[in-house]
């Protein structure tokens, strides 16, 4: 495992950004582990947060790209710290993009869209924080594709929680790339998490209820 994977996972920990213990979900599912990155909230976190993106879109995309896209709201300050640190570390120039939620109807930017615009032929790699279910992707391509005939080099997440999407069968990163034909990557996944932290973090009473959450709930 990379190191800057081995120190996003204790990042999120330290931050308070992933959580173990009793959860319940949106989906209905009871979680020993939750992930919530709307916990990154000082300047620190959030340098570090855009960092790791970076390098995992680096590792994963490549630089052959041409506009960061966060959906709203998460999204929004994910899109623009990742453009401050594709910069900063491989001196990248990439343009923000985000929706809004409801379009704005006056003023010079109004639109469905705010940050860059975008034109015919860019590349776009999407940025979220995690990805359950798949629904934020399927409100968000179609905005991009009436925006402009974008190209969508990938979806980049901090975390993959590694258990089934809708249909049961795959997860919902796989169900993202075989719907929509772009891949779909992660800072880190859950089998990381658990390689980084087993025997710390991670007791013996917790790992039993994560392996018992993914007899149920993950991909077989």
């Amino acid at each position: 495992m990379e190191q800057y994977k081995r120190d996003f996972i204790d990042f999120m920990v330290e931050s308070n950004v992933l959580k173990f213990g009793d959860f319940t979900l949106k989906s209905g599912r009871k979680s020993p582990f939750f992930m919530n990155a709307g916990a990154y909230v000082t300047g620190d976190q959030l340098h570090r947060l855009g960092l790791a993106y970076a390098q995992a879109i680096h590792d994963a995309f490549g630089l052959d790209f041409d506009v960061v896209f966060g959906p709203a709201y998460k999204g929004i300050p994910l899109s623009v710290i990742t453009c401050i640190a594709l910069d900063e570390l491989y001196g990248k120039e990439a343009r923000y993009c985000s929706d809004r939620k409801e379009a704005k109807d006056h003023g010079a930017d109004k639109g469905q869209l705010l940050g860059a615009e975008l034109h015919d032929g860019d590349r776009v790699v999407i940025v979220e924080d995690v990805t359950t279910s798949g629904k934020s992707i399927d409100e968000t391509y179609p905005k991009l594709k009436a925006a402009a005939d974008v190209e969508v080099v990938g979806l980049m997440v901090s975390l993959n929680r590694m258990e089934v999407g809708k249909g049961g069968v795959k997860t919902a990163q796989a169900e993202i790339q075989d719907k929509y034909g772009f891949p779909v990557s992660s800072i880190v996944s859950m089998a990381e998490v658990v390689e980084a932290l087993d025997g710390t973090v991670i007791t013996p009473d917790l790992k039993a209820a994560i392996d018992a959450y993914y007899q149920q709930y993950g991909v077989k």
